[in-house]
Parts: structure tokens; C-alpha cells; sequence
């Protein structure tokens, strides 16, 4: 067997509608559908190479080998192809984020898609975009919306087969920008996968659940519609209710911190001005500001008078994740 190799990049998502908590944890399918934005400025770049001269596998992240549970959840990841692919090879996965992973801004997101799309392709596997969403799904739930480009629906589904991501509008579709405000390099106390299995615990778990398909018809609509006065309460109002799940399960998870709290007020007090820019926060405590590609100058400038904001980045609408040259 001659050395199989590929290299492939995908972008974060950032979910207006998100999922928290599993159906079924076993197959990573996810309590509610979801709808999200992939973000061109926070990508994953992931080599996979299959050998038979490596004794085992590799894993290379930001240029620290990973031997803990991060290399655990990749190697089983990597199993999985081996498996469609029927490949006995050992591998050397090197990945590096644009963007400090662990912080709550989907580095399992990019990480996962980019290592699906890699590794299938270098195991000679030639999957469509559903098979690869599926695929990409198994390594992190989220991970199956950085397949698709630009905005993207992840179907519950009754089964694996019909739980995948698929794009509703391309990258083109409208301009919006997610200007995210870093708070916190740190990598957060609690991951997903634990806070995800906690869930059900919380006693408004089920009230959140009820709420969500109405919520997910509307701001669909509103975003293909390009309508950011609908979207943007639905937004955050769908951010709130998933921390107050997370906030109320048995252990409480806080991923808020003092000036998550202050970034939220205001951007309410800016809106009240006239500015027209919407929060949203996933499973950690920086602050993803949404607003249109007119106002991004603006809401950077005040991000950027804010001591307590250690960083700006801010991202458009993210194309599919695809295959490069290494």
C-alpha cells in the first residue's frame, strides 16, 4: 500500500437556533434541529496520512501531539473511515486552528469537518456532502453544519441516516458579519459532551424542547428573507434559553463570566441608540455580536474601546469545507 494523503479546511459555525443535549448520545443525535452560519475567518486546516510504515497514530494539534481524550474522540474518529474504508493503516493527523480552540467557538466544529472530509479522502473514500455531514457528525454534533456553505440546517431526524446538515442559503446569500468579542482564551471548565449529557437534568430542559420548532420556522424564515429586526430577537432569545438550561442542570454549568454579562448589556443599550446588532452565545463566555456587513466598523470601534475585551474577530458567512493542496 503506498502512503494515502490529504489536506482539507473547514470553517466554525455559529448556531442562531442551537441544539443542547442528545436523543441519542451513541449515534450523536441531537434533542432538536438546529440553524447556524459557517464563519470564514475561523477555520480548521487538517492533514491526514495513512501508512503502513506508522506504528500508530499521530495526532498533531496547534504543534502539541494530543495524548489525552482530545486524541481518544480523533483515533475513533479515524476508526470510522477505516472502517468504510476497510483500511488497516495507521495514521499522522497534523491540524491547526485560526482561532484558540476550546474556548466555546466551535473548534470541534471546523476540527471534525475538516478531519472527515481529510481523512475519507485520503482513505480513498469518494463520500457526498450528506455521507460526509453524517460522517463529520459522529466526531462532534455541530461539526456536521461546517460541511455545507454558508447557512445550514442540521435535521434532528428519527435515525443517523436522516441527521445531517444541509445548506438552506449559500455564502452569497447575504452579508451579515459575526463580529465575536474574546473574553476568555481559556479553554472552558466543562465540554459540550459532558454539559450536552447534563441537560435533561435541568427542570426547564423539556420547556426549552416545546419552544424550539416554532422558534426554528421563524427565524428560517427571517434569514432567508434577510430579515435581521425578526432574526436577531430569535437569536437571542434562543442563546438565553439554552444558558438557562445550562445554568439550572444538576451540576449547574456557568459559562458566563462577568463581562459576558457586560457585553450583553450593551449591546442593548446600543441597540436602544439605534445600532442594529444582536448577541448570541455558545457553550462558553465570549460574545458573538450579529449585525449587517454596514454596521461591522461600528460595532468593532465600541468592542474595541471595552477593556475587558481581549480580542476582535470578525467573520462572514463561511464557504463548504473542501480539500486543498497541503
Amino acid at each position: 500500500m503506498s502512503v494515502l494523503k490529504a489536506t482539507a479546511v473547514a470553517c466554525a459555525n455559529i448556531a442562531f437556533v442551537k441544539y443542547w443535549g442528545k436523543r441519542d448520545a451513541e449515534l450523536n443525535l441531537p434533542a432538536n434541529s438546529s440553524l447556524s452560519m459557517n464563519l470564514d475567518r475561523l477555520t480548521t486546516i487538517t492533514t491526514v496520512e495513512f501508512s503502513p510504515d506508522y506504528d500508530d497514530d499521530l495526532v498533531i494539534l496547534d504543534g502539541r501531539e494530543e495524548r489525552g481524550e482530545t486524541r481518544q474522540r480523533i483515533v475513533a474518529h479515524l476508526d470510522r473511515v477505516r472502517a468504510m474504508a476497510r483500511l488497516r493503516a495507521r495514521a499522522r493527523v497534523i491540524s491547526k486552528n485560526s482561532f484558540p480552540s476550546g474556548a466555546g467557538l466551535a473548534s470541534s466544529a471546523s476540527g471534525f469537518a475538516a478531519l472527515s472530509l481529510a481523512a475519507s479522502r485520503a482513505a480513498g473514500l469518494e463520500l457526498s456532502q450528506r455521507e460526509l455531514s453524517i460522517l463529520a457528525r459522529f466526531g462532534s454534533g455541530s461539526a456536521c453544519r461546517s460541511i455545507p456553505g454558508g447557512f445550514s440546517e442540521w435535521t434532528a431526524g428519527s435515525s443517523s441516516e436522516e441527521s445531517f446538515a444541509e445548506q438552506i442559503a449559500p455564502p452569497e446569500h447575504w452579508d451579515l458579519r459575526d463580529v465575536i468579542a474574546l473574553v476568555s482564551r481559556a479553554k472552558k471548565p466543562v465540554g459540550s459532551t459532558e454539559g450536552h449529557s447534563l441537560a435533561p437534568s435541568s427542570p426547564f430542559f423539556q420547556a426549552r424542547l416545546a419552544s424550539l420548532a416554532d422558534r426554528l420556522t421563524k427565524a428560517k424564515a427571517a434569514l432567508l428573507e434577510k430579515d435581521l429586526a425578526t432574526l436577531g430577537p430569535l437569536i437571542e432569545e434562543d442563546a438565553i434559553s439554552m444558558h438557562a438550561v445550562m445554568m439550572t442542570s444538576r451540576p449547574p454549568i456557568y459559562y458566563w463570566l462577568p463581562s459576558s454579562i457586560q457585553l450583553i448589556h450593551e449591546v442593548q443599550n446600543w441597540r436602544a441608540e439605534g445600532l442594529e446588532v444582536y448577541f448570541t452565545l455558545d457553550a462558553g463566555p465570549n460574545v458573538h455580536l450579529i449585525c449587517q456587513a454596514a454596521d461591522q466598523a461600528e460595532v468593532e470601534r465600541r468592542l474595541r474601546d471595552i477593556e475587558e475585551v481581549l480580542e476582535v474577530i470578525v467573520s462572514g458567512p463561511g464557504p463548504a469545507a473542501r480539500v486543498i493542496e497541503p
